[in-house]
């Protein structure tokens, strides 16, 4: 009976750990500080499912085979076969990143509110636009947020700017985009809960430890995301990533853009996630004036690279400035800009029924570059395609802009899918416009804060910088601050008012008449009192 039970421990121990080989975990954690004094903190938790595929889409209506996960985070594997999704990102962001001041983000979807856009294979089993709907429903119960109401009125497929960032197998297969945006959702720690129990050591150990949620949500811009792609010969890789921008001015007592760990998060790491096969923080310098500690254990002029399993805890990195005694903030930054390009969008107009919508371009660069253009824009605002007009440093240059797809709005039902490739001659400013119009709403689709306007979501540029004719090198996406529409908008006290008056009225006529149709007049003779 005793060597039975040991066997069965022995049987049992090395189908896990069997299981637990097939799956790799790494987290990584990147600290880059800007020339304005802020600190961009990239956290970075992959996770590698080793030889595994996408399901097929044939064999949805077929029960499932069960999937056994240690480190997987299971209630997204789930929903990943459940729809037969292929290639997953979803960001979560609040606060408008600022390109001129921070450069490129670590990642690419930086836009205000929520993004959502999959890669699925068409089947007979079930729709691509059944599989958006279901997968859209599941992940907003998954993280608490509204990805739901990205109906069909604010799905579109726009395959030129949002390519595959994985492989999609098998390469006769079919593959369809679906991409959705919510400029005025928020992020907040309803959604940072489940985000960290996904993860294997969830906040209790190693890189995560330094999660804290009053420090997170108190930068001056924050965002998470879950990105899942396949990559050929090795499996699914699941990515769970948040960054944020601190000011640790702010925190400082002496005026001081020095930091630490402990002074950003309010919290050090104490012990290291003993799954991790990797745990590094990458500390990106950008001048050599600095003052680091602890030693790093790899070094150069670029970064320093610590292993969070080999140093000694607790660990908090601290970064000085020792020739600084107060920290001013620039108000006028004279370097070269840290991106290729700059974009500005602007929507003109004081009328409620037209407007213009009006894009500058800066190409910084001295080689002539190409950038897809998006426009995602609701039903509610319509483009003029004729009124187009593309000016080069102030000379019009329509050969600068060509139209690759065009879909136009539906009322009530589909959004506005605009996308193009735009020219940028070297060293110069793009003036693009476009006419717009506002239509009127039905009273019973404004939202309750009518007043306000609506959040339009971000325009998407994805620059191409070209060296010569056969040598193309793709830069990471840029996304627009988001705009507000200001629409014509019924008096909503008016029903109120009718209701009142009509009430008043109704109340005045029904008792005028109950009172003649219930009373009974009589008359009565008072006699004569005699006189005293």
């Amino acid at each position: 009976m005793f060597s039975a039970l040991i066997y069965s421990f022995l049987f049992l121990s090395a189908h896990v750990f069997s299981i637990h080989a097939q799956e790799f975990f790494q987290e990584q954690l990147t600290l880059r500080p800007h020339r304005d004094g802020t600190v961009l903190g990239h956290f970075a938790f992959t996770t590698l499912l080793k030889s595994a595929t996408p399901r097929e889409p044939e064999t949805i209506r077929i029960e499932d085979t069960s999937q056994h996960y240690t480190l997987f985070p299971l209630a997204l594997g789930q929903v990943l076969r459940e729809y037969a999704i292929t290639e997953l990102h979803l960001s979560l962001n609040a606060g408008k990143w600022s390109y001129d001041r921070w450069g490129y983000p670590e990642e690419d979807g930086v836009g205000t509110g929520a993004e959502l856009w999959a890669w699925m294979a068409e089947g007979p089993g079930a729709s691509v636009d059944e599989r958006w709907r279901g997968l859209r429903s599941n992940l907003a119960g998954l993280f608490c947020a509204s990805l739901g109401s990205m109906d069909e009125q604010r799905t579109t497929s726009p395959s030129l700017t949002f390519l595959p960032e994985g492989d999609l197998p098998g390469p006769s297969t079919p593959y369809q985009l679906r991409h959705g945006t919510l400029p005025s959702e928020n992020v907040c720690t309803e959604n940072l809960t489940p985000f960290l129990k996904l993860l294997p050591c969830k906040s209790l150990s190693g890189i995560a430890s330094l999660l804290n949620p009053h420090r997170l949500f108190d930068a001056d811009w924050h965002g998470m995301g879950i990105h899942v792609r396949y990559v050929e010969n090795a499996g699914v890789e699941v990515r769970l990533t948040f960054q944020g921008v601190f000011d640790p001015v702010r925190y400082s007592t002496d005026g001081k853009r020095d930091w630490s760990l402990h002074s950003i998060f309010d919290r050090t790491i104490q012990k290291t996630c003993p799954v991790a096969r990797h745990s590094k923080i990458r500390l990106i310098s950008t001048t050599d004036a600095v003052d680091v500690s602890p030693a790093p254990n790899t070094f150069n002029a670029a970064f320093s690279v610590y292993d969070v399993n080999t140093v000694s805890k607790p660990l908090d990195i601290s970064m000085q400035w020792s020739n600084e005694s107060h920290f001013e903030y620039p108000l006028s930054l004279d370097s070269p800009p840290p991106t290729h390009i700059s974009v500005r969008r602007t929507l003109k107009g004081t009328e409620q029924s037209r407007g213009q919508l009006a894009i500058v371009i800066e190409n910084h660069q001295d080689k002539q570059i190409k950038a897809s253009y998006l426009e995602t824009m609701p039903w509610l605002l319509q483009f003029h395609l004729n009124s187009i007009q593309v000016k080069w440093n102030s000379a019009p240059r329509d050969d600068l802009m060509s139209i690759v797809s065009y879909i136009p709005p539906v009322p009530h039902s589909r959004p506005t899918l605009l996308q193009s490739v735009l020219t940028l001659p070297p060293n110069g400013t793009m003036d693009l416009t476009i006419d717009v119009t506002k239509p009127f709403l039905r009273y019973t689709e404004h939202p309750p804060d009518a007043q306000r306007g609506w959040d339009l979501p971000p325009a998407v540029f994805r620059p191409l910088i070209i060296a010569n004719d056969s040598n193309l090198r793709r830069l990471p996406r840029i996304y627009t601050p988001i705009l507000l529409v200001d629409l014509a908008t019924p008096d909503f006290s008016m029903p109120y008012n009718v209701i009142i008056m009509s009430c008043t009225l109704i109340a005045l006529i029904f008792g005028s008449v109950f009172n003649l149709l219930t009373r009974k007049f009589v008359l009565t003779k008072i006699p004569n009192e005699p006189p005293q």
